[in-house]
């Protein structure tokens, strides 16, 4: 088995969270990767499984790109739409998935996902994208690498995770981090994607306990909506343990933020 469940909805209450907490992708690797793709103004771009819209925001404003975004949720759509006006770009944002793509979205320059990959059935979609690519060009994967974080509030945020998430959304997180699973690399090099970059950009980052537990909220295994009634409880649970680890409230994390980049032979 190489994917996950398909639901449309696993992000649900997330989008007041996502823009806000998740690890931003930095200007300067929107650009070098606009550089090394040799990305142009109205090329175009679909943004695929886009969330509240950052990556495709950014190479419409950085790049001019001429932008899709399409999402599942249809609250992410909404966040997605305003955090496009308020950047000042014109995006059309489209309510569907990686299994909704067809002719129409083509042809594209490039395609771009961001910590989205994993909930598809990547063979199929690769193949797609394919078929909706043009030659030269390329699938986009972005992400981020935590280096470092201290005192330990990774392991905190686990911890209690563990304790008080749904069992059945830790068990399909143990098998997206276990070996079964297979790495995006893996797929890639056997598909029409088959030549492989990487850029990262390293940052130290201070945050603080608000910004923990709102991170933490925007993951679907410990959204809102999947610990229902147990979200002031963990809630409360994590500050208490992130006040123990730092009572000055203080937190850092050394992180790379990074962009696979595939190019179509």
């Amino acid at each position: 088995m190489t994917t996950v469940p398909f639901e449309p909805r696993r992000f649900r209450t997330t989008a007041a969270y996502y823009s806000r907490f998740r690890v931003p992708y930095p200007d300067a690797l929107i650009e070098r990767v606009i550089t090394r793709t040799g990305l142009h103004p109205g090329d175009r771009l679909l943004d695929l499984g886009c969330g509240p819209g950052q990556i495709g925001i950014a190479f419409a404003r950085i790049a001019g790109a001429d932008v899709t975004g399409l999402n599942p949720e249809p609250e992410m759509l909404e966040a997605a739409r305003e955090n496009a006006a308020k950047a000042g770009v014109r995006i059309e944002f489209i309510l569907g998935s990686s299994y909704d793509l067809g002719p129409a979205f083509g042809p594209l320059r490039m395609t771009a996902m961001g910590r989205s990959f994993h909930w598809m059935d990547r063979v199929a979609t690769l193949a797609m994208l394919d078929k909706l690519t043009e030659a030269g060009g390329t699938v986009v994967l972005f992400g981020d690498r935590h280096i470092s974080a201290s005192p330990a509030w990774r392991e905190a945020v686990d911890s209690v995770s563990e304790h008080l998430s749904p069992e059945e959304m830790r068990t399909q997180r143990q098998f997206r981090r276990g070996p079964g699973f297979g790495k995006h690399e893996e797929f890639l090099l056997r598909s029409a994607f088959r030549t492989l970059e990487r850029i990262g950009i390293v940052v130290e980052r201070t945050i603080n306990a608000d910004e923990i537990v709102g991170r933490a909220f925007s993951i679907s295994v410990t959204s809102p909506q999947a610990l229902g009634g147990r979200t002031m409880e963990f809630e409360k649970t994590l500050r208490n343990e992130l006040a123990t680890l730092a009572p000055d409230g203080k937190f850092t994390e050394i992180v790379e933020a990074n962009a696979l980049i595939a190019f179509r032979d």
